[in-house]
């Protein structure tokens, strides 16, 4: 049996998912703020939902969803500028917090596993890398489901070093963000990382 992918397209998907997932978006930032403010353990939930979240979407794509958008490319459009207001609207809700840190953590509760990996569905960011690498590698009609699970599962292996990386950042810089006034200038940096992750979307 012929490899479905050779060694150098294995590398170069490789590649692409690091640099996808590891870099800013909403997951992200919502994982650092999470790491900050309730700490690792209890953000355990939200980086298992983004990790495997993420992948069944890519599954979803690959196989049958990324179609439907080509045929009615405004299904994809109204899910896009959903996604979009409704991370602009987190973004507001962060940025007017005035709660200390003592009480933002009493108040507000860390994303479950379902609730993370619904998010996946209303992140334009996910969006683009689902249809993005699923057109991009998937180089033969031949073996289409295998190729998508190989794409979905290297994600999967990303999204863990993704999601570790940036909940360990925010336990990180618990360290340094204390008072009320650290906490109101990391939630409106945060806010703003929000929508500027968005901007290319629009």
């Amino acid at each position: 049996m012929d490899m479905i992918y050779t060694y150098a397209m294995l590398i170069s998907i490789v590649s692409f998912t690091l640099a996808t997932v590891l870099t800013p978006g909403p997951n992200n930032i919502m994982m650092l703020s999470s790491g900050l403010t309730f700490g690792y353990k209890k953000t355990i939930p939200h980086m298992i939902g983004v990790a495997i979240g993420f992948p069944l979407m890519v599954i979803a794509v690959g196989l049958g969803i990324g179609v439907m958008f080509e045929s009615f490319p405004i299904v994809y459009k109204v899910l896009k500028y959903i996604g979009i207001s409704y991370l602009l609207w987190m973004a507001y809700k962060i940025a007017t917090s005035n709660d200390s840190y003592e009480n933002k953590t009493q108040n507000t509760k860390p994303f479950t596993f379902i609730q993370a990996a619904l998010f996946q569905w209303l992140n334009p960011k996910a969006w683009i890398m689902a249809i993005s690498s699923t057109t991009s590698f998937i180089v033969s009609n031949h073996n289409t489901t295998l190729q998508v699970l190989i794409i979905a599962f290297i994600y999967f292996l990303s999204g863990i070093i993704s999601t570790n990386t940036w909940t360990l950042g925010g336990v990180f810089l618990n360290k340094f963000i204390k008072n009320k006034n650290s906490v109101k200038i990391f939630n409106i940096t945060m806010a703003l990382f929000i929508v500027l992750s968005v901007i290319p979307f629009i």
